[in-house]
């Protein structure tokens, strides 16, 4: 009796030991040189897209493409990690593994209310992942039917997930690109919509029950950037001044305005079967290099909040992180907003972005010649704040980013081209691979005489957002030591209304 005893106490005290361990090691791992502070990331090997998210229980759900046995892409897992805040995050243990039909690449998940799907036991609610199924066999074997659309269910809040015995539940007609569905309710007709990215094109099928699809129609081969393949769309309704709008967003992966990966959108209207856009035109969700395969979280209501992954195909693999690589971009409300006669797709910043900003350094009326150095107050932040300024009227300027060995971040506003640019051509190690380095622009999207710029700056990453969120930029670095030095620049005088800074107390404990 005694030895079992000792055994079971043995026992215990290893476990708590184990624990304590993995504790203490993904916390330094939180602590590694470019690992970012206040974005997602996991606690090790290779992370890319966003999948599955859905907002169910008060919680927010977030999978993501994960490869659990290195830091370069390999075969595909669903990560998962959940948040009640949109910021701080837990990493849970993998939800979705590869099986005999294949890898499991992107996807979306829904909350099935009303038990279309019949997986729904005892009162309980579903939550079904659907997501694509993709064939390492039959791709090795040049047939063009190896990525396919299934479904798996959970009955405990995404906890655990059951894959559907039926599956495949939307065979591929051959076509070789036949993937990452996104999924919503169309309540006018009672069905489920599915957006599904084939090559170079949306497909849009229906279905009543998540299980049998109909093919509706097709949208774009005529529309907007064909630079590469289209990849991971999303649709929802938007309101603005009271009136319904629908978005298609559509990233594209090469052919994106800075080179390789991106996101594209359209607007317009869908009717349950067809989307009607108001013009085929390139729009850009975000102009920077570094946001792609972004969607939204499903379940939210009217209220649209996005998540790109923070990187791009030109370079993801080669990224000098240790450990880990890559992350998610900070998560962003989106709006409808009308400037120079058209409706246009604006983000911001979610506001609970809030809950882990300090109380803001607040210097206003504030008359920059030719510079004015704020390295007294950034040099506290840890490389991790946000920036928010308002010139009286837009003239060039500079913020330039930097350290005590001459590495530099430049981001501004060229006002002879009428551009934003963020240049990391001296921003650290850039020899990893030939596309990394580069000045990277974007047009300015209003006629308005001044402008204003909200800047998140995160160990390795900066996020811009200007004019109210109408032009966006997203961009990774690699600083052989942080930029905690931060300088505005000018040719001449430049007035500033507002000028603010905001520490960003760490997401991870």
């Amino acid at each position: 009796m005694r030895n079992r005893k000792y055994y079971f106490l043995l026992a215990l005290s290893m476990a708590v030991s184990s624990l304590l361990y993995a504790q203490e090691k993904n916390t330094q791992a939180y602590q590694a040189q470019y690992r970012p502070q206040v974005h997602f990331s996991p606690a090790q090997h290779w992370m890319n897209d966003p999948n599955g998210m859905v907002y169910f229980n008060h919680t927010y759900h977030l999978f993501f493409q994960y490869y659990p046995n290195d830091i370069i892409w390999g075969p595909m897992h669903w990560g998962h990690a959940v948040s009640k805040d949109l910021i701080h995050w837990k990493e849970l243990p993998i939800a979705l593994y590869p099986d005999s039909l294949g890898y499991i690449f992107s996807g979306s998940a829904v909350v099935d209310s009303n038990n279309t799907s019949g997986f729904g036991k005892n009162g309980q609610i579903p939550l079904i992942a659907i997501f694509t199924h993709h064939d390492p066999k039959r791709e090795a074997e040049k047939r063009d039917d190896f990525e396919n659309q299934s479904l798996a269910f959970s009955l405990d809040g995404g906890a655990t997930w059951t894959k559907y015995t039926g599956n495949p539940v939307l065979k591929n007609p051959g076509i070789r690109d036949f993937r990452d569905p996104k999924v919503m309710w169309y309540a006018p007709e009672k069905k489920w919509i599915m957006t599904l990215a084939t090559q170079d094109r949306i497909s849009f099928y229906s279905a009543p029950d998540l299980k049998n699809w109909k093919k509706e129609s097709e949208f774009g081969i005529k529309a907007g950037a064909h630079g590469g393949v289209w990849e991971c769309p999303d649709l929802f309704a938007l309101k603005m001044s009271g009136k319904t709008y629908w978005v298609l967003v559509v990233n594209l992966n090469p052919g994106g305005p800075n080179g390789g990966s991106a996101t594209q959108y359209f607007i317009g209207d869908f009717d349950g079967s067809k989307f009607i856009p108001i013009d085929n035109r390139t729009k850009w969700l975000d102009y920077g290099p570094d946001e792609y395969a972004g969607i939204t979280w499903s379940n939210t209501g009217e209220r649209k909040i996005f998540l790109g992954w923070m990187s791009n195909w030109q370079y993801a693999n080669q990224v000098p992180t240790q450990a880990w690589r890559n992350a998610t971009t900070i998560p962003r409300e989106l709006s409808l907003q009308l400037s120079k006669g058209e409706i246009l797709l604006a983000s911001k910043p979610v506001p609970e972005l809030k809950n882990i900003a300090e109380k803001p350094i607040a210097l206003k009326q504030r008359l920059v010649n030719h510079s004015l150095d704020l390295s007294l107050y950034t040099n506290k932040l840890g490389s991790r704040y946000i920036l928010k300024l308002t010139p009286r009227t837009l003239k060039d300027y500079c913020l330039r980013l930097s350290n005590t060995k001459g590495e530099e971040l430049l981001i501004g506003y060229d006002p002879v081209k009428d551009q934003y640019y963020i240049d990391r051509t001296r921003a650290g190690k850039l020899d990893f691979q030939k596309n990394f380095s580069g000045r990277f622009t974007a047009p300015r999207l209003t006629l308005a005489k001044n402008s204003d710029i909200n800047i998140v700056v995160d160990k390795s990453s900066v996020e811009l957002f200007a004019d109210g969120g109408l032009t966006t930029m997203t961009a990774i670095y690699f600083p052989t030591e942080d930029f905690n030095n931060l300088a505005i620049k000018t040719s001449g005088q430049l007035t500033l209304i507002n000028l603010s800074i905001s520490g960003l107390n760490p997401i991870w404990k």
